[in-house]
C-alpha cells in the first residue's frame, strides 16, 4: 500500500465546458476521471430548469457528451468516474446513465448520492431562520426560494466506489470531493488521517478547474502555447498524501510552478482554514517543485479535525436585471459612450416615472477600453475605441424592458462612433442571490443508490472549528538594499491569480523567486488593496475589509476582500462578476526593490504603471 498511487484525471471545471477532456484522459491512461460541473450559479439554472420538468436539473453534457460517446472506452480499460452531475436532480441523472449503459449493452455499475437537497424542508428551515454565515443577515423571503443545497464531503463517494460502483453522480458536494473519495477508497484513509485527507482535498482543488492548473488563466499566458489544443490536469497521488501534476504527452498548456501555484491559491479564503466538510485543510506549508517538463510535485498539506456543519447555500429570487453592451469608436470615444449612457438612463427613468414603476435599485455603467476597471490608477491617454457595457436592476421586469428598449431606441440620437455586433435585443433576467448559512451534520441523512441497491449513510458528527487556535507563521523577512531604489510592476516579481467567494474575492500572488518575497510582502498591505480595488468595494476603500495571509510554503500571499463584487454571480450587474480579472488589476501595482535587483529582471513581464 504505502508503494500505491492512483491516476485522476481532471475532466470538467464547469458546466458547458468543451468535451475535449474525456477522450484525451482516456488516451494518456488514468485509473479514474473526475468531473465538476457545479457552482453556485448553476445550481440555481439546474433549479429553475427543474421546476419547470421533474425530469431535468442536472448536468445533460455528462450522458451526452461524456458518456453517450466514451461508455465503451470507460469500460473497457476499467477507468471508474465520479461526476457532481446530477446538480438538483441525481436520480435523475442517474436513471439517464442507467438507460444509455443498457442501450449500449455494457456491465456498468450506476451509484447515486442524494440527501444534499434541502428545497422540500424549506418552511422548517424558514421557521429556524439560520443566518447568513458572512453577513449575519437576516432569512430571506422563503416564497423567492429556488435551491437549498449543503455541500456534502468524500466519504459517501467512497463508500460506493466499495460497494462496487463503476459510475458515482453526486448532487452537491464540495468540488474536491470527486478526487478525495477515489483517494480514500483507494488508501484505506479513515476521518482521522486528518492531514492525509488535507493532502487529498488539496489534489482534487488542483483538478476540479481542469486546464486552469496547465496554463489556462495563467499569469504568463504565452507560455501555455497551443491552449486550442491544452492539455488537462492529471494528479498523480500517492498514499503519502504527495502528488504530482501533469498533462497528456503532445498536448498544449504547460504545467509549472506557476500554474499550479496559482490554482492551489485559486478561491481560496483562510489559506490556514479552508474548510471542508471531511476536513478543515492548511495548505500554508505546502511546497511545489517543478521535477520535469509538465511536471510539478506537490507536498503535503496539513489538517485538522472535519467541523461538525455542512455549508448550506440558498439561492432566491431579488427582482430581475439587464443590460448590453455597444462599442463606440473614433475620436473621444470614451467620452461619447459616457454620454451615450447617461443618457440612456435620463430617457429610460422619465418613462419610468410615468409608469410609477420607481427608480432603478442599482445601475452599472463600464466604459471597456478606457481603463475603467483600474479606478484612480487608470493610464492617462483617450482611446479610440471602447465598449460600453450598461446594466441594472429593478424589482419589476417591465422596469429592465424599458431601459433595454431605450438602449436601442437612443441609437439614431447616439454621437457618433456607435457599433455593435448583436442579435435580438438582450431580455429581463432574474436576480439570484446566494444566502450561506450552516446545517448540523446530523439533521442531514444521505441515502446511497448503488443500482437500486440503497442504503442511508451518515457522516461523522465533527467539532466545531476555532481559527483562533491556528498557529500563524511569521511575516517574511524586512526588505534589504533599499537605499538605492526603483519601482517595477508587480508582474515582474510574482503570478498572480483572483477568483470569487460569494461577495468577496481572493487574489493570490506567487513570488516568482523567493528572494522576491520580502519586497512584495511589504507594498502590498491591505490598505494599499483596498485602496486599488476602492471602486468596486461597496462604501470605498475607506469602508474596506482586507485580509491579509501568508503561505510560506509556496512563497505566497492570499488576500480576501470583502463586499467588492456587487453582490457577486447572478445577483451582480458588473461586467467582472466574479472577480476573474483582479489579479490582473493587482499585478500593476508598484513595488519598490533594490535597483542592482531590477536590472536582473526579465524585461518582458509587464511595464511600469
Amino acid at each position: 500500500m504505502p508503494d500505491k498511487i492512483i491516476r485522476i484525471g481532471g475532466a470538467s471545471g464547469f458546466w458547458g465546458e468543451s468535451a475535449m477532456a474525456t477522450p484525451q484522459l482516456l488516451g494518456a491512461g488514468v485509473d479514474y476521471l473526475v468531473y465538476d460541473y457545479l457552482a453556485e450559479i448553476t445550481m440555481s439554472i439546474m433549479a429553475r430548469a427543474y421546476a419547470k420538468d421533474p425530469a431535468a436539473g442536472f448536468a445533460g453534457d455528462f450522458i451526452g457528451a461524456v458518456l453517450k460517446p466514451h461508455a465503451k472506452a470507460i469500460a473497457a480499460q476499467g477507468v471508474k468516474v465520479i461526476a457532481n452531475a446530477g446538480g438538483v436532480n441525481p436520480a435523475s441523472c442517474g436513471e439517464a446513465a442507467r438507460a444509455l449503459i443498457r442501450e449500449q449493452g455494457l456491465d456498468l455499475q450506476v451509484a447515486v448520492i442524494t440527501g444534499d437537497n434541502l428545497l422540500a424542508d424549506l418552511d422548517a428551515i424558514a421557521a429556524a431562520a439560520p443566518t447568513e454565515m458572512f453577513t449575519g443577515a437576516g432569512f430571506p423571503d422563503k416564497d423567492k426560494t429556488a435551491s437549498i443545497n449543503a455541500y456534502l464531503g468524500a466519504f459517501p463517494i467512497a463508500r460506493e466506489l466499495a460497494e462496487g460502483a463503476d459510475i458515482v453522480i453526486t448532487g452537491r458536494c464540495v468540488d474536491s470531493a470527486v478526487t478525495l473519495g477515489a483517494c480514500i477508497h483507494e488508501f484505506g484513509w479513515s476521518a482521522s488521517d486528518y492531514d492525509l485527507l488535507a493532502s487529498g482535498s488539496l489534489a482534487g482543488h488542483l483538478l476540479e478547474c481542469g486546464p486552469q492548473a496547465t496554463g489556462g488563466n495563467y499569469t504568463d499566458w504565452e507560455d501555455a502555447g497551443d491552449i486550442a489544443n491544452i492539455g488537462y490536469p492529471i494528479g498523480t497521488v500517492s498514499a503519502d498524501g504527495s502528488f504530482t501534476v501533469t498533462k497528456p504527452e503532445g498536448t498544449g498548456g504547460c504545467v509549472t510552478v506557476g500554474t499550479v501555484s496559482e490554482q492551489m491559491l485559486y478561491e481560496i479564503g483562510d489559506p490556514q482554514a479552508y474548510m471542508l466538510p471531511d476536513v478543515v485543510c492548511d495548505v500554508s506549508q505546502v511546497e511545489i517543485v517543478q521535477t520535469g517538463p509538465d511536471m510539478v510535485h506537490v507536498s503535503p498539506a496539513q489538517g485538522y479535525p472535519a467541523p461538525d456543519h455542512y455549508k448550506t447555500c440558498l439561492t432566491y429570487g431579488e427582482g430581475c436585471r439587464g443590460g448590453t453592451s455597444v462599442s463606440f469608436y473614433g475620436f473621444d470615444a470614451a467620452r461619447k459612450a459616457q454620454k451615450f449612457c447617461d443618457n440612456v438612463f435620463v430617457r429610460a427613468n422619465n418613462i419610468l416615472r410615468g409608469h410609477n414603476l420607481g427608480d432603478f435599485s442599482e445601475t452599472s455603467v463600464e466604459i471597456i477600453g478606457a481603463e475603467s476597471q483600474f479606478g484612480d490608477f487608470a493610464a492617462d491617454f483617450e482611446p479610440r475605441e471602447v465598449v460600453a457595457k450598461i446594466a441594472a436592476k429593478h424589482s419589476e421586469a417591465a422596469a429592465i424592458g424599458i431601459l433595454l428598449r431605450e438602449l436601442t431606441g437612443l441609437g439614431l440620437a447616439t454621437p457618433p462612433g456607435l457599433s455593435g455586433f448583436s442579435g435580438a435585443r438582450a431580455k429581463p433576467s432574474p436576480v439570484v442571490r446566494l444566502y450561506s448559512y450552516l446545517t448540523p451534520k446530523k439533521a442531514l441523512p444521505i441515502e446511497i443508490d448503488v443500482d437500486g441497491k440503497k442504503i442511508s449513510f451518515q457522516d461523522g458528527k465533527g467539532i466545531a472549528f476555532d481559527p483562533a487556535t491556528i498557529q500563524r507563521p511569521p511575516p517574511p523577512q524586512a526588505p534589504e538594499g533599499l537605499d538605492v531604489v526603483t519601482t517595477v510592476p508587480l508582474i515582474r516579481l510574482a503570478w498572480a491569480r483572483s477568483g470569487d467567494k460569494g461577495n468577496k474575492a481572493n487574489i493570490g500572488v506567487i513570488a516568482r523567486d523567493p528572494a522576491y518575497l520580502p519586497y512584495i510582502w511589504a507594498a502590498l498591505t491591505p490598505d494599499s488593496v483596498a485602496q486599488r480595488f476602492g471602486h468596486f468595494i461597496e462604501g470605498g476603500a475607506k469602508s474596506a475589509k482586507v485580509e491579509k495571509y501568508s503561505l510560506p510554503g509556496s512563497h505566497a500571499l492570499n488576500f480576501l476582500i470583502d463586499a467588492v463584487l456587487g453582490g457577486g454571480g447572478m445577483a451582480s450587474i458588473r461586467n467582472d462578476a466574479q472577480g476573474k480579472g483582479y489579479g490582473q488589476i493587482l499585478l500593476a501595482h508598484p513595488i519598490a526593490i533594490p535597483a542592482a535587483l531590477a536590472d536582473q529582471l526579465d524585461d518582458n513581464k509587464g511595464t511600469v504603471q
